[in-house]
């Protein structure tokens, strides 16, 4: 469908590549791939995409169970269901299981248990193929409920997650009919390695990635994506905001008539038709009704817009940690750790989740905390965004924990 401006989806990811300082084109991005599948949504509800191969409508935002919900009755479930985001991403390991709990209410409220697509994952550290299929049948004891519509491994790091034994686990978990389909989420340092070899693979029916605004120009996950894209896996985006701690003196510089700063940067992932669906944190009503408002808004971004954006991208990147340790780590030794600590300095400065980013910064070791025993310079001077690390480390030290 053509946008306000009579150019297409297509026409418009196109420009979007090759327009912007700093931008690259992105290849075969969008040519030669087959069109993303809108499907029919009720008039005023959330649009819904199809989900790679599986032939499955789902709405294009989803909802992020990580801070977990009300177990007795939650607000942002109801209105999300009722809006057409009927589709909870949800994990073990979140809100120590009461996300779990909560969904499971939210099943009995609604009296139906397939008016709701539920994604939810096993934990990764050590992961093996008996503790993923453990894991999920926790999840589904947690939830109260017979099966996951999308099983997934989590935070996958490592390709060997896509060697044929966990391929064969997740034909075995979809033919137990524990789950309906199979996939992973990663975040980490090897999102395009991880992510290829599953192209290669075959057996995965949708895989849940970091991906926003600022990633436009990046050439090889473009070619990652299309690749993916073509094996007819499903891709739902993550970290879509790009998130930094001094958003809000930027979302004063940001002008549209349209939208806020969070919401174009949502609409700039919708913008991509490769992508089926973007995954959203809304732990209350009102970030939720700001985010049903951009998914239902049948305006697109300006090239205007979409510039403005580049520009946040480029000022903001040296606040924004995306997670490539393989880069930085190794030149520190010792197994200090910066990925993970920034990770939850972001959790507390962006999300205001103070006393999960301090909870899971004291799991830290000390050892992998001490980053003074080492020089920094050489992994800030090799940091793709340009990170002090030194800096931010004892940033998130002072502001996660004084005596950790």
């Amino acid at each position: 469908m053509p946008d306000k401006n009579g150019t297409s989806r297509r026409q418009f990811i196109k420009a979007t590549l090759c327009s912007g300082a700093g931008l690259t084109l992105a290849g075969a991005a969008t040519e030669g791939l087959p069109p993303a599948t809108e499907t029919a949504a009720m008039p005023g509800r959330v649009p819904r995409r199809t989900l790679g191969a599986t032939g499955e409508s789902i709405p294009i935002l989803l909802l992020g169970g990580g801070a977990g919900f009300d177990v007795k009755y939650s607000n942002v479930l109801h209105r999300a269901y009722d809006e057409g985001a009927d589709y909870v991403d949800t994990a073990l390991v979140y809100a120590n299981g009461q996300s779990h709990r909560a969904v499971g209410s939210f099943i009995k409220q609604i009296g139906d248990r397939k008016r709701i697509w539920i994604t939810t994952k096993g934990p990764s550290d050590g992961a093996t193929v008996e503790s993923y299929t453990r894991d999920l049948d926790t999840c589904l004891e947690q939830m109260e409920t017979d099966y996951a519509d999308l099983y997934f491994m989590h935070f996958v790091d490592d390709p060997k997650y896509l060697d044929p034994e966990y391929i064969q686990m997740g034909e075995n978990l979809r033919k137990s009919k524990k789950t309906r389909f199979f996939g992973f989420s990663c975040h980490g340092s090897r999102i395009i390695e991880v992510m290829n070899k599953a192209a290669e693979a075959g057996g995965i029916d949708a895989i849940m990635f970091r991906y926003s605004f600022a990633k436009y120009g990046d050439l090889e996950l473009n070619r990652t994506i299309d690749a993916c894209k073509k094996a007819g896996i499903g891709l739902i985006a993550m970290k879509t905001q790009n998130s930094v701690p001094d958003d809000q003196k930027h979302v004063k510089e940001f002008r549209s008539k349209d939208f806020t700063l969070h919401q174009a940067k949502l609409k700039a992932v919708w913008a991509d038709e490769r992508i089926d669906a973007a995954v959203s944190h809304m732990d209350n009503t009102t970030k939720l009704a700001e985010n049903i408002a951009a998914a239902k808004s049948p305006a697109q971004l300006s090239l205007g817009e979409l510039n403005q954006l580049q520009r946040f991208a480029t000022a903001s990147a040296s606040l924004s940690c995306q997670g490539c340790s393989h880069i930085c780590e190794p030149l520190l030794g010792g197994g200090i750790k910066v990925a993970a600590p920034l990770r939850y300095l972001m959790y507390k400065e962006c999300y205001g989740e103070a006393e999960r980013a301090e909870s899971l910064y004291r799991r830290l070791s000390a050892a992998q905390r001490d980053f003074e025993r080492a020089d920094c310079s050489a992994a800030s001077a090799a940091c793709p965004q340009g990170i002090d690390i030194a800096r931010r480390l004892a940033e998130a030290r002072r502001a996660l924990s004084e005596t950790a």
